[in-house]
């Protein structure tokens, strides 16, 4: 994120957003909660929807370079890989659970040419994950139903996390990782 005020107007765009949705929130209700006038902000972005996709790329970028570092540390072995990947999607959606929901809620609010980057590093990041999938069946280490829709399976478990997890509940951050992995691998039918 950038410093000082634009990041001060996307922090608070990203909260109004997750919690009243793009369309439910104005550049006025962004002003009044940063005790600006609604021209000030337009002096850091040219429109709410430029706010959006800030925060959408950062979102992006975010999780497509968690699961590229997790993925050059897991080493060669296509499960290792798929634990390293599901960990890094998990950890990332729950400890930014409204990031996750705007990022993945309002991108297709976007205008085309304002999450075409963002949609781009989108498909980045699933092949990773669909590309070890296939390896791994190719190898005779996984046997899933269907390789691309269990790997949409396996990318929803994090995609959904900020709908119902609690970091403060019974449930750690840590064991909600663990046990995501084991889910991932018991649908991928690993041998």
């Amino acid at each position: 994120m950038p410093n000082g005020t634009r990041r001060r107007i996307l922090e608070t765009a990203l909260r109004l957003f997750a919690s009243e949705g793009f369309h439910g929130t104005s550049i006025r209700d962004v002003a009044k909660e940063l005790e600006l006038q609604p021209s000030a902000l337009y002096s850091h972005f040219p429109s709410k929807e430029h706010i959006l996709a800030e925060l959408v790329q950062i979102g992006h970028e975010a999780h497509h370079e968690a699961l590229r570092g997790a993925l050059l540390n897991a080493g060669t072995e296509p499960a290792e890989q798929v634990r390293a990947l599901v960990r890094a999607h998990t950890l990332l959606h729950a400890a930014h659970p409204q990031l996750a929901v705007v990022v993945n809620e309002e991108i297709h609010t976007l205008p085309p040419e304002l999450s075409a980057p963002a949609m781009a590093l989108r498909n980045q990041s699933a092949a990773f994950l669909r590309e070890v999938i296939e390896r791994g069946v190719a190898m005779g280490r996984f046997s899933p139903p269907h390789a691309v829709a269990t790997a949409a399976a396996i990318s929803a478990m994090g995609v959904r996390l900020p709908y119902w997890y609690e970091p403060a509940g019974t449930l750690d951050i840590e064991t909600l990782a663990d046990i995501h992995t084991e889910l991932a691998l018991r649908m991928l039918g690993r041998r």
